[in-house]
């Protein structure tokens, strides 16, 4: 295994190191201004509600309390992992 890891390494240095150098002709410019990005209006902050606890009765004397101002479908997603239980 150490002998076809020499092997490679050989292989790719004669690969990646040409026999002669090579010289690639560069410009210096001035750099271009940043393009320009629509203007965003920054985000409306809502001002938050007074949240409350709302107990779902799930039955068999299992209650689920969540606050009343959760997502709709995080809710869903929730109660469908705990309908499946």
């Amino acid at each position: 295994m150490v002998s076809q890891l020499f092997r490679w390494r050989k292989e790719l240095c004669q690969i990646s190191a040409p026999s002669v150098p090579q010289l690639v002709a560069v410009e210096v410019v001035e750099a271009l201004p940043a393009p320009q990005s629509p203007a965003q209006p920054p985000p409306i902050s809502r001002p938050r509600k007074k949240s409350s606890m709302v107990t779902i009765e799930l039955g068999g004397a299992r209650r689920l309390r969540v606050e009343s101002d959760i997502d709709s479908e995080a809710l869903g997603r929730i109660l469908d992992v705990l309908e499946r239980r």
